[in-house]
């Protein structure tokens, strides 16, 4: 948890943290739930789209899906 939290708060750190906003919820219905069915998945996928970036994954649900990703 320590490395995660230096990640996380250091000023050169390319993390950060994507907080859950209405944009995210309303792109949530792009993710069908039959592509990917559990809603932490569908969060994550909802996020990269509003956010605009690939999401690194190699769950093949997530990779079926209208999401751009990496790996």
């Amino acid at each position: 948890m320590v490395r995660l939290d230096f990640a996380l708060s250091a000023p050169q750190s390319a993390f950060r943290v994507a907080p859950l906003t209405v944009d995210i919820a309303f792109r949530l219905k792009e993710i069908a739930r039959t592509a990917v069915p559990d809603l932490p998945d569908r969060v994550i996928a909802a996020t990269a789209l509003v956010l605009g970036f690939p999401l690194v994954t190699r769950d093949g649900r997530i990779r079926a899906s209208n999401v751009e990703t990496i790996w």
